[in-house]
């Protein structure tokens, strides 16, 4: 990973879209590198990328659904 400047961004909504586009560009990327590991022959590296991919997608659907949540309105200690 790059190290990148401070978002000017604070904000805990904000985090949770990076995080969560994080979260989705990573499993997606697991594939292809659990597909290279099995093409050079590392079935051990393989498994390793897909079970990253299992936690990355994992927490994809968990920030989905936090993500929805507040898009509805349903922020916990929110005036309605």
């Amino acid at each position: 990973m790059t190290n990148q400047p401070p978002s000017p961004v604070r904000d805990k909504d904000y985090n949770l879209v990076t995080v969560l586009q994080a979260s989705l560009e990573y499993a997606w990327q697991m594939e292809t590198y659990a597909a290279d590991a099995e093409q050079a022959g590392d079935p051990e590296l393989a498994e390793w990328f897909r079970k990253i991919q299992h936690n990355n997608v994992k927490a994809g659907e968990q920030g989905k659904q936090l993500l929805a949540a507040r898009l509805a309105g349903n922020r916990e200690g929110s005036a309605g």
